[in-house]
């Protein structure tokens, strides 16, 4: 599982779509709905480097029509992956549009610090403003565990809701679903501290809100507040799900990225698929889903085409540039030992100096290894020129099923294509590995290091996983003693 946050507006738009055609469990309080959500009301506005603001909103008034309805009122926000928006003064409230796309047009693509994370504000939401007392709101969230998914559900919500897990009640859902609860356990164990006028639209709400996210494959759902307004109508009040986290497993995408994408199309957001934002409208008549990097961590081309690889295979590909202009790099496989790694060049004094974090594993392909290993490369040739040279470390511990000799041939070939850069840059290369066929992977890079004279030490499992980072960092540490692998 790889799970990945996406935009509040597109988990908004999944829920909102998939909330009544997504197939309960068991039966709720409540008939179905006669008639399926009218289109979600979410005006998704991007902006990219060099743009023109007052452009960029002047085709938004054209995609989203709902914004120049007479009289409207609007919420405005940030969609960047950033917590507790209200406190850092990025929500703009109860406003008519032309003071929401005033207010947008100030931050747009300025540099914002939030606590102590700085980054531009380039991904706008702006949606109906729902009025509502504060005792109408509550706070849920879905999160998935090894045992199955946790409910938590607090009375009170909104920016104070404070402390959720220590004093929100909670129901565990197990992975066998035969044994999900009754409506009678779902309101005892969930929602004892809220009128009971409430209890039948909540029970029936927090049943269809589990249908979707285990129909559309969420990992993490949560919502605050969640608004319910008590009505006169036969459901006994109206719910509004205002501000929004989500997370979803980007694996399943072969599995649910038509109910993605079919939840995020034009027609479902009551747009024309001509004023799509992006233009790319897929097979299933809607966009790809994106997984934003977190607020202040834009994505470099380089990462972002290994995000890509990475979502395009069952192997795992990742990619963080920390340090463009550090001098220890590494091509680490196993998400485990990209750990041990970062942690034991750390605690060797050089944390300023680590230039990227990530791995491969899963098995991947020789080409795929090729061209991580080639991209991680050509990252590590920007940085100047230093007395000191680079280390590269080509690491990890030993693979259950990964052919060590299979992904050494990629990045045997990526050295090879570098080799002049190599030398020039005093790059020393420290490779230990161990799993399926260590002995010819090691044997070879061992053999090419010798045949292009760089500078390169090789062991195999008789090393610790991470045993090579102070033989290489820490002057002395090397000496006549500590044996190689011979092959």
């Amino acid at each position: 599982m790889s799970a990945k946050s996406i935009y509040e507006a597109d988990g908004k738009a999944i829920l909102n779509y998939h909330l009544t055609r997504a197939p309960v469990i068991k039966p709720t309080p409540l008939p179905a709905q006669a008639t399926h959500n009218p289109p979600a009301k979410l005006a998704a506005i991007q902006f990219h480097d060099g743009d023109n603001i007052e452009g960029v909103l002047d085709t938004a008034e054209a995609t989203f029509p709902f914004l120049l309805v007479p009289g409207s009122k609007f919420v405005a926000k940030p969609d960047q992956l950033i917590k507790r928006r209200g406190k850092s003064g990025l929500l703009k409230l109860n406003a008519t549009w032309q003071e929401s796309r005033e207010w947008i047009a100030a931050r747009a693509n300025k540099v914002q610090k939030v606590e102590h994370v700085e980054g531009a504000l380039r991904h706008f939401l702006v949606e109906p403003f729902v009025p509502h007392p504060q005792e109408t709101e509550y706070y849920i969230n879905i999160n998935s565990v090894r045992e199955g998914d946790w409910i938590l559900f607090y009375h009170e919500g909104g920016v104070e809701v404070g402390d959720v897990d220590a004093k929100a009640e909670k129901l565990l859902i197990p992975v066998d679903l035969s044994q999900y609860p009754s409506n009678e356990e779902i309101a005892k164990g969930l929602l004892s501290k809220v009128p009971k006028g409430v209890h039948n639209v909540l029970i029936d709400f927090i049943s269809r809100l589990y249908a979707v996210y285990v129909d559309s494959q969420f990992t993490y759902l949560e919502i605050n507040p969640l608004v319910v307004i008590p009505n006169k109508d036969v459901t006994g009040a109206d719910v509004h799900f205002l501000d929004l986290a989500a997370k979803i497993d980007q694996t399943a995408e072969f599995e649910c990225g038509s109910k993605w994408a079919i939840a995020r199309a034009p027609a479902a957001l009551g747009m024309s698929a001509a004023s799509s934002n992006t233009g790319k409208i897929s097979i299933d008549v809607g966009p790809p889903m994106e997984f934003p990097a977190p607020f202040g961590r834009e994505m470099s081309k380089e990462e972002a085409y290994i995000a890509e690889m990475d979502a395009k295979t069952g192997a795992s590909l990742k990619l963080t540039i920390l340090n463009s202009k550090g001098r220890v790099w590494t091509l680490v496989a196993g998400g485990g030992a990209s750990v041990v790694y970062a942690d034991a060049i750390a605690a060797a004094g050089f944390a300023s100096e680590l230039a990227n974090y990530g791995e491969y594993s899963g098995a991947p392909t020789e080409t795929q290894t090729f061209h991580y290993a080639r991209t991680v490369l050509d990252l590590m040739f920007r940085s100047p020129i230093t007395q000191d040279g680079k280390v590269l470390f080509i690491g990890g511990g030993i693979a259950n099923f990964t052919n060590v000799a299979s992904t050494f041939k990629g990045v045997i070939r990526a050295l090879r294509e570098v080799s002049p850069l190599l030398v020039e840059h005093k790059v020393q290369i420290w490779v230990r590995r161990a799993g399926p066929n260590y002995q010819e992977g090691l044997k070879n890079i061992k053999a090419v290091g010798k045949e292009l004279n760089l500078d390169m030490h090789v062991f195999g499992p008789e090393m610790h996983v991470s045993g090579i980072v102070p033989l290489a960092l820490i002057p002395g540490k090397m000496n006549s003693s500590i044996k190689e692998f011979e092959g």
